[in-house]
């Protein structure tokens, strides 16, 4: 088998799509399932679009949800040259010709043959023009490929397309399209496939929303004899109601589930799943992915954003991601919530603590929020909650004497916490939770926390009989 070259091509104008990132994973993975190359092209051609920005977007998106791209990304601008340089070996070859028919005369001439109910092709109008010869002074030409003409058995173009199966189109639909503007600039059509050819990609795996692209794409590999790639054209994602994926279902920029806190191989994970599937496996690591993943398990049916799902395969990430590097992903959120940049030993009870609170995350929000009490300084700000539940005297009252039992403690570890406050508890006739409710108001500041016996533990002897002073 030839080796397999890959690539992602996206264009920055905007930020990263949540579409575009399954394309690129879906490139990655197979590029990195046969050992191949995994490319990453910048179609920077719209330059009234194009920004900086976009492009560092993309680019930390990219780095972001982990996919590693072969070699210097390519610049679709840079190569303008090489694009013209084609369109004018076509003309030399007699596949394409220069027509010098104003835009603004075709558009009328099409509007009018609509308004007729006629087909608008007008590709022996233009060649008709052309042959002639007549070059209208002060007017610049484009150049147009020669569409294909049907022959004697040969009436449509076929792409055999990996996901949709053989896809035909009449050659009666297909213009003669320009393939240079009368500026001398290329069209996207053209710089595509000079750029797929010159990057030896054998493979084109793209949303399905271009294969109308792929024909048109063809007759320049056809004119200039070239083999073109294999094409998979993927259904795109929809919302959960059916439609197409937009704002008004939520987050459809990578960096919003970054920002969100999910993380990148769980995103990879329910990228993974949304098209492209292998039984009723819903957790895969990226090493089974690259191990698992061909062209023929991809679905022909657009896929739903499932909020709900991905929430369960991120917080089975959180759950089975490694101590450091966890604390590595949720460090930006703590900081978010703190205002500031955390202390040691508040991120060292934080990291501490991480058994309990990975639990009760689904997100690096949530994790942030559920351990963010080991780094606040005193005194804590209650939540309303907390705040009502030690509003009163009699609670005052009973963590004095809480915090005078505990102050007896030498061993200050969760079980003699425990058992002691159960026998403080059962001495004041109390259900333990009567006590352990308001201690955990006095030194999480809310009253939804791990085990309060645990976090007493890890805050130690001396932060946790500060905190019940700060209240009792």
């Amino acid at each position: 088998m030839t080796r397999v070259v890959t690539r992602f091509a996206p264009s920055p104008t905007g930020y990263l799509h949540i579409g575009g990132a399954r394309t690129a994973l879906f490139n990655w993975l197979y590029a990195r399932h046969f050992g191949g190359t995994f490319l990453l092209r910048i179609e920077d051609t719209d330059r009234a679009r194009s920004t900086q920005e976009a492009v560092d977007a993309l680019l930390e998106g990219l780095k972001w949800l982990e996919l590693d791209w072969d070699g210097a990304p390519i610049f679709q601008f840079a190569r303008m040259n090489r694009h013209a340089e084609i369109a004018h070996e076509l003309v030399t070859r007699g596949m394409a010709y220069e027509c010098f028919t104003p835009a603004e005369e075709l558009e009328a001439m099409r509007a009018e043959m609509l308004a007729e109910g006629k087909s608008p092709n007008l590709n022996a109008f233009l060649r008709d023009r052309a042959a002639k010869g007549d070059k209208p002074a002060g007017v610049k030409p484009v150049i147009r490929i020669l569409a294909p003409s049907a022959g004697n058995n040969d009436t449509e173009i076929v792409v055999a397309d990996e996901v949709q199966g053989d896809v035909r189109v009449p050659y009666t639909q297909l213009d003669d399209m320009v393939l240079l503007r009368s500026d001398g600039t290329p069209t996207y059509m053209l710089s595509v496939v000079v750029d797929d050819h010159d990057m030896g990609i054998t493979h084109v795996i793209r949303g399905d929303d271009h294969l109308t692209n792929t024909f048109r794409q063809r007759m320049i590999y056809d004119a200039m004899s070239w083999q073109p790639p294999s094409f998979s054209h993927v259904p795109m994602i929809h919302g959960q109601d059916g439609s197409k994926l937009s704002k008004r279902h939520g987050a459809v920029g990578l960096e919003q589930y970054r920002d969100m806190g999910y993380l990148p191989e769980a995103m990879r994970n329910y990228l993974l799943r949304l098209g492209w599937g292998h039984g009723d496996t819903e957790i895969i690591s990226t090493e089974e992915a690259i191990k698992l993943f061909s062209l023929s398990d991809l679905g022909v049916s657009p896929s739903r954003m499932d909020f709900a799902k991905l929430d369960h395969v991120n917080a089975h990430y959180i759950r089975t991601c490694s101590d450091e590097r966890l604390m590595a992903r949720v460090i930006p959120f703590i900081e978010s919530l703190l205002g500031e940049k955390p202390d040691e030993l508040g991120l060292a009870r934080f990291r501490h603590g991480l058994g309990d609170l990975r639990e009760r995350a689904q997100t690096l929000t949530d994790l942030a929020h559920a351990g963010i009490f080991y780094l606040k300084k005193r005194p804590l700000l209650l939540d309303p909650d907390a705040s009502k539940m030690l509003d009163t005297d009699e609670t005052r009252g009973l963590l004095s004497e809480v915090r005078q039992t505990l102050g007896t403690l030498d061993d200050f570890r969760a079980a003699s916490i425990e058992a002691t406050l159960k026998e403080f508890s059962t001495a004041k006739a109390l259900k333990l939770g009567k006590v352990a409710m308001p201690l955990r108001c006095a030194i999480t500041g809310t009253t939804n926390s791990p085990s309060i016996f645990h976090v007493a533990e890890i805050l130690g002897r001396e932060e946790t009989l500060a905190r019940l002073s700060d209240v009792a």
